[in-house]
């Protein structure tokens, strides 16, 4: 930049008139803007030239008729004025109003769904989205309908469903959660019903020490019984097989169906089949159970007419028993239902101690003579 004194001194005929052309790219000296002549100013509601901006004063007043009527439409394009928002410190009780009257005037509706701010009124019930009316044309699903009719249980449905292994009046069903009558007839496929017969059930003489589950208290379960050695010579041949075989695959699924105490020996039941599990343990199961019971001390007066019909336990009456005396020591029971430890707690109730117990018959199937310990499958013949 040149210094002060380097710059030449301005000519006379370097300086333009007020209201001349300055050269392109030159700025206008601080006195050199013109000033603002009369014809300028523009009338108020005078069009401004395109691209001018208003002036603070130049808006026009509000004209009467330019007032909308509360829910009337604003023209179309129009931008509605801007809410005022009530101070936030303000009490909610003074927000909640003022905001409902603000819809009344045709505003939108708060979002049905989302954070709610402080002072925002809950949503009418009116405003919530429908629901679902209940199911009231009487249509169950597959699944359920075919474990009712013992054809599978509800989990073996779903894999049939999923393969197309169920036929509903002849009719393929492929997709899970179908519904359909009550009476509708209902057909395995083939490949359904060999998988069927390929799954186990075994019944093991179980000793005194072993739990019917899961291992409690470092005593094993049952099920590490079932092995190729504890196989009974004599029993019937292994689902899909011509003879008693062990298969691994047996073992697969493979869950008691009830309990039998850690202190009791007896029939128990394993199996792979959801039907037969639901028949013994389900909730309307009605198959009988007979026990061995060996008992010691005084019965109270009345006391075989309490066993067999009277006690309750928890609370909860017992279901009518069958109950009588088979020598000095030992009673027969047959019971239809299976609290824990519902035998010995009985017998407590009318002054008998269990020296023993042992589970003779579940249904239709008996111990026999399985060996303590042994194991063996259920024959094709036999049902609980």
């Amino acid at each position: 930049k040149p210094a002060t004194g380097d710059r030449p001194p301005r000519r006379e005929g370097d300086r333009r008139e007020p209201g001349a052309a300055k050269p392109w790219g030159a700025k206008p000296a601080t006195g050199d803007r013109p000033p603002r002549r009369e014809g300028d100013r523009r009338e108020p509601g005078a069009a401004k030239p395109w691209g001018a901006k208003p002036a603070a004063g130049d808006r026009p007043p509000r004209r009467e008729g330019d007032r909308r009527e509360p829910g009337a439409a604003k023209p179309w394009g129009a931008t509605a004025p801007a809410r005022a928002r009530p101070d936030r410190d303000a009490p909610q009780a003074d927000a909640a109003p003022r905001r409902r009257r603000e819809r009344v005037a045709g505003d939108s509706p708060p979002p049905r769904s989302g954070r709610v701010g402080p002072g925002t009124p809950p949503v009418p019930a009116e405003a919530s989205p429908p629901q679902a009316a209940p199911r009231a044309d009487g249509l169950v699903r597959v699944s359920k309908l075919l474990a009712e009719q013992g054809l599978c249980s509800r989990r073996e449905a779903d894999q049939y469903i999923e393969r197309g292994w169920v036929f509903a009046n002849g009719e393929r069903v492929t997709q899970l959660g179908t519904r359909v009558v009550p009476d509708t007839v209902l057909r395995l496929d083939r490949h359904a019903r060999a998988a069927r017969v390929r799954l186990a059930t075994v019944l093991l003489n179980k000793p005194v020490g072993h739990v019917s589950g899961q291992p409690e208290d470092d005593h094993p379960p049952a099920i590490v019984l079932v092995r190729p050695e504890n196989l009974w010579d004599e029993s019937p041949a292994a689902p899909g097989s011509d003879e008693p075989r062990f298969d691994p695959a047996h073992l697969r699924g493979l869950a008691p169906a009830g309990r039998l105490d850690i202190d009791s020996t007896g029939l128990l039941v394993l199996t792979q089949d959801g039907t037969v599990a639901r028949q013994l343990i389900g909730a309307d199961s009605d198959v009988d159970k007979e026990y061995l019971v060996r008992v010691e001390g005084e019965m109270v007066e009345g006391g075989l007419a309490l066993l067999n019909h009277g006690l309750e336990l928890d609370g909860v009456p017992l279901r009518p028993a069958q109950v009588e005396w088979l020598n000095d020591d030992q009673l027969r029971f047959v019971l239809r239902e299976g609290r824990k430890r519902q035998i010995r707690r009985m017998c407590e109730m009318v002054g008998l101690r269990v020296t023993g117990l042992k589970r003779v018959r579940i249904g239709g199937v008996m111990l026999g003579d399985l060996p303590i310990g042994r194991w063996r499958y259920l024959g094709p013949d036999e049902g609980f």
